[in-house]
């Protein structure tokens, strides 16, 4: 059965990196499966340093301080600040930046994609050429809910993803502002601009 998003629509270059095998997961399904799925991609690496489920590119720079919790792949010329956190399945294509005091929880970032300084990340995707400014919030979980299930409003209707974390699908160059806040289930076309110190909540 294929997605009911569909992962190419944000990120087209998604047939041919490394979720060309799972587009007929959901976004939510892919983050769920985070671990195992950086797991079995290391598997497959050359030119990485691997070590306890880590595996860096030798042409990557992980400053001293910087606490990296495998699974975790950091590709070739990425660079990840002293103070930054990944955990729990964490995904760094090539050129991607992560800044100081940032946390990303099994995380996804293609090509390009930059995270600066007090943001967080958890259980997200975000496309080629993104940026997220600092003390953004890509938030993953529903707290204020009783029912915490992550839902999912697309131009047709509102899915209920059955998972209850899931931050955010972020497509490619989209721009999220400092200070920012998007609530978890979030859809972020390509080439979107998410004003500074605003919220994006499309679940009600």
């Amino acid at each position: 059965m294929p997605s009911p998003v569909d992962l190419r629509a944000f990120i087209p270059a998604a047939a041919d990196g490394p979720f060309a095998a799972l587009l007929d997961l959901a976004p939510w399904d892919i983050t769920q499966r985070a671990r195992a799925i950086v797991t079995k991609a290391i598997m497959g690496l050359s030119g990485y340093d691997i070590e306890d489920g880590i595996a860096i590119h030798r042409r990557a720079t992980v400053e001293k301080g910087a606490v990296v919790k495998g699974p975790a792949i950091i590709g070739r010329g990425c660079f990840v600040a002293a103070t930054a956190y990944l955990r729990d399945g964490v995904f760094l294509d090539e050129d991607c930046a992560v800044g100081p005091a940032c946390e990303l929880k099994s995380a996804f970032l293609l090509k390009g994609a930059k995270v600066a300084h007090l943001s967080f990340a958890g259980d997200s995707i975000i496309g080629a050429d993104a940026n997220i400014e600092a003390g953004a919030i890509i938030a993953n979980y529903r707290n204020e809910r009783v029912d915490k299930r992550i839902r999912i409003r697309t131009s047709e209707k509102i899915i209920d993803s059955g998972v209850e974390k899931f931050g955010a699908l972020i497509g490619d160059k989209a721009r999220i502002g400092a200070g920012a806040v998007i609530a978890p289930g979030a859809l972020i076309r390509p080439g979107a601009v998410i004003e500074r110190l605003s919220l994006v909540d499309q679940s009600d």
